[in-house]
C-alpha cells in the first residue's frame, strides 16, 4: 500500500510540473552528454598518442655540404663517412633501447620531399645535394627520446636531432583544450540543471504543502514525506540521462560511422570503438538517476523544518 501511494504520488508529481520535469530532463541531458562527450575526446586523446607516438620515430639529421656556413657542429662540412660509421656502432650500442634505424640517403629525402612538395614553388628550386642525410630510429619506447638526443646532438657531422612527437603535440594540445571547453560548459549545464531540480522540488512540495502537513499529523516519517519528490527528481534525472545515453549513440555513430563518416574520410587517425562508448553508458546513467536524488534531498531538509 505503501509503494503504492508513493508511485502515485511520483506520477502527481510529474504531471503538476510538466513543464519544469521537461526542461530538468533537457539540462540534465545536455549536462551528461557532454561529460560523457568529455571522457569520451579524452580517452580519443589517449588512443590517439598511443597509436602515433608508436609509430612516430626520432631522426637523427647529418651536415650535408651547404650546412657549413651555418657553423656549429657542421662547420666542417658534410658529415664523413668515418662519422657515419661512428654514428651507426653508437645506435647498435643502445638496442635495449632501439627497435629499427633506418639510413635515409639525401637523394631518397629528396624523392620523398618531392612526392610531399612537388606542386610548390620552393619544390622546384631544392636540388638532391642540399637534401640531408639521415638515421631514423624508431624507439621501444618512444618516451625515451631524450636518451638518443643526449647521445648525438652536437656530435660532429649531426645538424639535429628531431623527436616527431613534438609535431604531433600541438595537435594533442589543441584536443586537450577542447576538452576542457567542453568541462566548462558541461559543469554550467549541471550548475543550471541542480537549479531546475531545486526549484522543481520547491514548486512541487509547495503545492502539496496540505497532503504533507497532514501526513506529519499523522505520524509520517520525513524519509516517507520526502520519498515522493525525491523520486520525481531521480525519474527525470533517469530519463535525461537515457537522453544522453541516445545522444552519445547517435553522436559517434552519425560523426565517425556514418554522416560525417570521419573513418573513412580520415583513415590515418585511430578512433575509439563502440566498447569505449559503451563503456561510459553506465556511469553517465548512474550520475543521472544519483545527482537529482542528491538535490532534491538536501533541498527538502529545509522544507521539512518549516
Amino acid at each position: 500500500m505503501r509503494a503504492q501511494f508513493v508511485l502515485s504520488e511520483i506520477g502527481v508529481g510529474l504531471r503538476r510540473n510538466l513543464t519544469m520535469t521537461f526542461a530538468v530532463i533537457v539540462s540534465v541531458a545536455l549536462s551528461l552528454a557532454l561529460f560523457g562527450g568529455a571522457l569520451l575526446m579524452r580517452e580519443q586523446v589517449s588512443v590517439m598518442k598511443d597509436f602515433w607516438y608508436d609509430k612516430v620515430n626520432v631522426t637523427i639529421y647529418l651536415c650535408n655540404k651547404n650546412d657549413a656556413a651555418a657553423g656549429g657542429t657542421c662547420n666542417k662540412g658534410a658529415v664523413t663517412a668515418q662519422q657515419k660509421k661512428e654514428i651507426e656502432t653508437d645506435l647498435k650500442k643502445l638496442d635495449n633501447l632501439v627497435e629499427k634505424v633506418h639510413h635515409e640517403t639525401a637523394d631518397e629525402a629528396y624523392k620523398h620531399y618531392k612526392e610531399q612538395y612537388g606542386d610548390t614553388a620552393i619544390a622546384s628550386i631544392i636540388t638532391p645535394d642540399q637534401m640531408q642525410e639521415s638515421y631514423r630510429v624508431k624507439l621501444k619506447d618512444p618516451e625515451k627520446y631524450k636518451v638518443v638526443a643526449t647521445a648525438f646532438a652536437g656530435r660532429p657531422g649531426v645538424h639535429s636531432v628531431q623527436d616527431q612527437r613534438q609535431t604531433l603535440e600541438n595537435l594533442f594540445q589543441m584536443m586537450r583544450g577542447m576538452n576542457v571547453a567542453a568541462l566548462c560548459v558541461m559543469a554550467l549545464m549541471l550548475v543550471i540543471a541542480l537549479m531546475l531540480i531545486v526549484n522543481t522540488v520547491r514548486v512541487s512540495a509547495f503545492s502539496r504543502r496540505r497532503e504533507t502537513g497532514i501526513m506529519r499529523l499523522v505520524g509520517a516519517s520525513s524519509f516517507y514525506i520526502q520519498m515522493p519528490f525525491i523520486m520525481e527528481a531521480a525519474v527525470a534525472g533517469l530519463l535525461g540521462g537515457v537522453v544522453a545515453c541516445v545522444m552519445l549513440l547517435v553522436g559517434r555513430y552519425f560523426m565517425i560511422d556514418a554522416g560525417l563518416n570521419l573513418a573513412e574520410s580520415m583513415p590515418l587517425v585511430n578512433f575509439i570503438g563502440w566498447d569505449a562508448v559503451v563503456t561510459v553508458l553506465p556511469l553517465v546513467v548512474v550520475i543521472g538517476l544519483l545527482m537529482p536524488s542528491l538535490a532534491a534531498a538536501i533541498a527538502l531538509r529545509k522544507y521539512l523544518k518549516v
